[in-house]
């Protein structure tokens, strides 16, 4: 099991229809605790809406599938072309967009779809991803390599111009061998106008072709005679994605892929089946340490000359829960004057897990005459709420009125108001419960049916402000009884 939302890319190779079981099997088959089973599914090389169909099918009814799979609308452009796949569970599809029209040189060969979504529960724009699904030119000349520059230039001119806010990222077929490569610097580099950039979240540039230094990332080819030599595929993340708050990728994008092992712990990144045994020949399949046979064996039928899927995992923001209104009741000029609020990250653990949701940091103000702790605080998901002394000035007499805000990185809600009120009454007053105007039975009737009663607040009967309801509130209300309060 894993914690947030899994992104995942494939080229899935022709595909029209078949390749069912191992489809299923790769996907969603389990070994050592280990499944890829994403959430979203950026593909490439499809060949029709019944393509489209036909793989949503096998998403849906796999053993282990939610079973709540979507497809976004089919966009049939030049030569193969992307789908996009999602757990309505998960994400709400906003839209789609094509980036790029794909056609004879120079242009690039297929389209570049831009397929929007937002979180499930959330509202805000920095709960929205923009992905991006690509296929460029293969090849090694100059005129490949032109077509591949063009392309992502038109990706990041269009991720430049995305809603303050959004985050977006990239996965696909790059045909790209080495990160000096002008399209791929287009992509990672800066610029004078950095909205666009992308950034590689494993920190692994160089030369992939047939380089065994980067047998662990690479993705091509499983099954051809070619052999596992090259990366192919990846996903590049906007780097709001890889800051280390709110919505950010689980792993350290400062921090290079492991070159000694698949199983890095700095990184949720993998190509998945690769444990890099296989470099420059087909993918391990007998001693698979990632996937282990059966998935292995399954990720090689799924295609032939073609690509592992790779995957990352992304936390979501943290939220925030408080009390929305703290009611001091009357309280006596000169006593202790308390209540508790308690801040909490409401993150859905069921939904994403606790790991898989950023950390609610967040300060507190008051208005005058309430004080709240000073400082910066940290809630964790799934951990239960914080709990803080919040107090009202007793000095003077009179109605009081305030504001708490707390300033947070809940995305949703970064600024929550929570409302303050009370009265300080002159002692000869405390015990009128109700607000009638009398200390009455009614008002001893309301204390003794919250007897004992802890946390507490003044119109429950804690008259001290001790946040208990005792024999001290009782005495109070007794040594008052029948006193009309002015």
């Amino acid at each position: 099991a894993f914690d947030g939302l899994r992104v995942a890319t494939w080229n899935i190779t022709n595909y029209s229809s078949g390749r069912v079981a191992a489809f299923r099997t790769a996907i969603y088959d389990s070994y050592q605790g280990r499944s890829m089973a994403p959430d979203v599914l950026i593909c490439q090389e499809l060949l029709s809406q019944s393509g489209v169909n036909n793989f949503l099918n096998i998403l849906n009814g796999a053993a282990g599938s939610p079973g709540d799979w979507a497809a976004a609308p089919y966009i049939n452009g030049n030569d193969t072309d992307n789908a996009f796949f999602y757990r309505t569970s998960k994400v709400t599809f906003l839209g789609v967009t094509t980036v790029v029209v794909g056609g004879g040189p120079p242009n690039p060969p297929r389209d570049v779809q831009r397929y929007d979504v937002r979180l499930v529960g959330y509202t805000a724009d920095e709960a929205t991803i923009a992905m991006y699904s690509s296929h460029m030119k293969a090849g090694t000349n100059s005129s490949d390599q032109d077509r591949r520059l063009l392309e992502a230039q038109m990706i990041r001119d269009d991720a430049e111009s995305l809603p303050s806010g959004w985050s977006f990222l990239l996965g696909g077929d790059f045909n790209i061998r080495d990160s000096s490569e002008a399209a791929y610097v287009e992509l990672v580099g800066s610029q004078a106008n950095n909205a666009g950039r992308f950034r590689d979240p494993i920190k692994t540039p160089g030369s992939w072709n047939n380089n065994f230094s980067f047998r662990f990332v690479h993705t091509q080819d499983p099954s051809g005679a070619g052999g596992m030599d090259d990366r192919y595929d990846q996903i590049l993340l906007s780097r709001d994605l890889t800051n280390g708050r709110e919505m950010d990728y689980i792993g350290d994008a400062t921090i290079p892929y492991s070159t000694t092992t698949w199983n890095d712990a700095n990184h949720s990144y993998r190509a998945w089946g690769n444990d890099g045994s296989s470099y420059n020949t087909s993918l391990t399949i007998s001693g698979n340490s990632m996937v282990g046979p059966t998935i292995a064996q399954a990720l090689v039928d799924t295609t032939t000359a073609g690509h592992l899927p790779v995957f990352l995992d992304i936390r979501v923001p943290a939220e925030i829960s408080s009390e929305t209104v703290l009611d001091f009741g009357q309280v006596a000029v000169g006593s202790v004057a308390e209540l508790t609020l308690n801040v909490s990250n409401a993150g859905d653990v069921a939904l994403w897990g606790a790991n898989g949701i950023d950390d609610l940091d967040y300060s507190m103000t008051t208005t005058a005459g309430f004080t709240a702790p000073a400082g910066s605080f940290v809630a964790v998901a799934g951990a239960g709420a914080n709990a803080h002394t919040v107090s009202m000035d007793t000095s003077t007499v009179g109605v009081l009125n305030g504001t708490l805000t707390i300033a947070s990185d809940a995305v949703d809600e970064p600024v929550r108001l929570v409302t303050l009120t009370g009265e300080v009454v002159d002692n000869n007053c405390v015990g009128d419960i109700d607000n009638s105007g009398v200390v009455d039975l009614t008002d001893l009737a309301i204390l003794l049916a919250n007897f004992d009663a802890s946390p507490a607040d003044p119109n429950q009967g804690d008259l001290d402000g001790n946040n208990a309801v005792d024999l001290t509130d009782l005495a109070i209300l007794l040594a008052n009884f029948d006193l009309t309060c002015p």
